[in-house]
């Protein structure tokens, strides 16, 4: 991958992006995601924001290399410090860790979101407490996909501010959208997990350690949940 040809999963993201958008990618690693848009005339501006030293070298380098300084700002930042008042951005990318930690940078940067910006989101698991995140701040789901990468599965949510949206705590498990298109993919990927839950349980009913009932609760209504969903 380069800034040329994208991971599979960096091009599925890539589609949800508005045309002409102004993008903030936060945790943008090389930015070849920025680079690869600005070549392409998809967007207008980004800024590729890093919080660790190394990653914003090797960004800077990407969009020197590439002549692009005059269309992507490089910042080195916290999260979503990274977007400025002046920067106007119009969609926020946030890709390749974990639904919690996108929540974390979600919650502690509120203050640098204008509220008309879309998200796309592209976790690493922990996709049950971003969705919770999203309806908990007014934030609609408008797309979800699932795709498998390298024996992976990788899931891409899209939300914008919306009227209040509520969803139940299985939409919030498995994915609104997702539990409506079923794809082939989303359900191989729940066979796979509900073959794990089970193995999890079987495991708990041997343990000699004592393990928090709410905890065995939780998983068994998740195993229920999942036969649900396949039946």
């Amino acid at each position: 991958m380069n800034e040329h040809t994208l991971s599979q999963r960096l091009e599925r993201v890539a589609a949800h992006i508005p045309a002409g958008a102004r993008l903030a990618d936060i945790g943008s690693d090389h930015a070849y995601l920025p680079v690869a848009l600005i070549h392409r005339g998809a967007i207008a501006a980004a800024v590729a924001g890093e919080v660790a030293a190394t990653p914003f070298q090797a960004a800077n380098r990407t969009v020197a290399d590439n002549g692009l300084a005059q269309h992507i700002t490089v910042r080195l930042a916290d999260g979503l410090a990274a977007i400025q008042a002046g920067d106007d951005i119009t969609a926020v990318s946030l890709c390749g860790m974990g639904g919690e930690t996108i929540r974390d940078i979600l919650d502690s940067g509120k203050a640098h979101l204008n509220g008309r910006e879309r998200l796309i989101l592209q976790p690493n698991g922990g996709e049950q407490p971003l969705r919770q995140w999203l309806m908990d701040n007014g934030y609609q789901i408008l797309h979800e996909e699932l795709l498998r990468e390298n024996r992976f599965y990788y899931e891409i949510i899209v939300a914008e501010r919306a009227e209040t949206m509520t969803y139940t705590a299985e939409q919030l498990y498995f994915g609104p959208l997702q539990m409506q298109a079923r794809s082939e993919d989303f359900l191989a990927k729940w066979q796979r997990i509900l073959r794990e839950k089970r193995k999890t349980l079987a495991s708990l009913e041997q343990a000699r350690q004592a393990v928090p009932e709410q905890k065995v609760q939780e998983i068994v209504q998740q195993v229920k949940w999942i036969d649900q969903l396949l039946a």
